[in-house]
């Protein structure tokens, strides 16, 4: 049966990658790196994973649990979302037509090269011309509006009880991008600290499903005692991607609750 060593092995064969090469880009001492991949290290840190994951373009969940990954790079706006949803419904002629038309359109619009084309303001009389600035199909000049939702921001303060602050406390409504990576986001926290450096930064925004409950290897909100963390579960501890802190055994605190999966963090301005 596979297990993370054969998958980052795979990987790394795949993208002929030596183990230079992948110790120069992951960070790794190469002496550290052979041992991971001979499988002489029985519990190699976590942030060693994390930086090998980082180096072969990868996620951790992929490599720890050989879940498939999600290729699809592309965010869709709420229009083409509705699109595609409509195209599914097509029978087998509709969906041929479909396809047809778009690769005429496609055609034409190649052919067309730097042509300029001419479109009608809606709050002027006369036309005004923009002029291509990609292959894509967007137009100098062309607003493109991006969908927005909104959700609470709270803050996380280490010394602070998450619990406190998600019942209690005031919060701030921020607004985010609509789209597939953000549509189950439930709220967002701003962590402070370094415990989850390199990856996630003091003064992060993270964006948070609300759930009572994760995954070995995924990231949540815990609350021990009433204080709040955002780590890594680990099954019977919760564990740093900073080496310079120690994993947080469960058993030493009488109330552990699970407040939310961290599934991203938004951009820094």
């Amino acid at each position: 049966m596979e297990n993370y060593i054969d998958r980052i092995k795979r990987l790394k064969s795949q993208k002929r990658m030596t183990n230079e090469e992948l110790a120069n880009r992951s960070g790794i001492p190469l002496g550290t790196l052979s041992k991971i991949l001979a499988g002489m290290s029985d519990s190699p840190k976590l942030s060693n994973i994390v930086a090998l994951c980082s180096a072969l373009d990868c996620s951790v969940e992929y490599v720890v649990s050989g879940a498939p990954e999600n290729t699809n790079n592309y965010t869709l706006t709420g229009e083409e979302i509705r699109m595609m949803e409509e195209y599914r419904r097509l029978d087998s002629f509709g969906r041929s037509l479909v396809d047809a038309v778009i690769s005429k359109e496609a055609e034409r619009v190649s052919a067309q090269g730097a042509k300029v084309s001419v479109a009608q303001p809606a709050s002027e009389g006369k036309a005004r011309i923009l002029r291509p600035i990609s292959s894509g199909g967007r137009y100098a000049g062309e607003q493109v509006r991006t969908e927005k939702r909104s959700i609470p921001l709270y803050e996380l303060p280490v010394s602070a009880g998450v619990g406190v602050y998600l019942d209690e406390a005031k919060c701030e409504t921020i607004t985010i991008p609509k789209n597939v990576k953000t549509e189950d986001a439930t709220y967002a926290l701003r962590i402070s600290g370094n415990s989850m450096e390199p990856k996630y930064r003091n003064g992060d925004v993270l964006l948070v499903q609300e759930s009572d409950t994760v995954e070995v290897g995924e990231l949540g909100i815990f609350l021990l005692d009433g204080s709040g963390f955002f780590k890594v579960y680990g099954g019977d501890r919760l564990l740093s991607l900073n080496d310079e802190y120690g994993p947080i055994p469960l058993k030493d605190y009488s109330d552990v609750r699970c407040k939310g999966r961290v599934i991203g963090k938004l951009k820094r301005k």
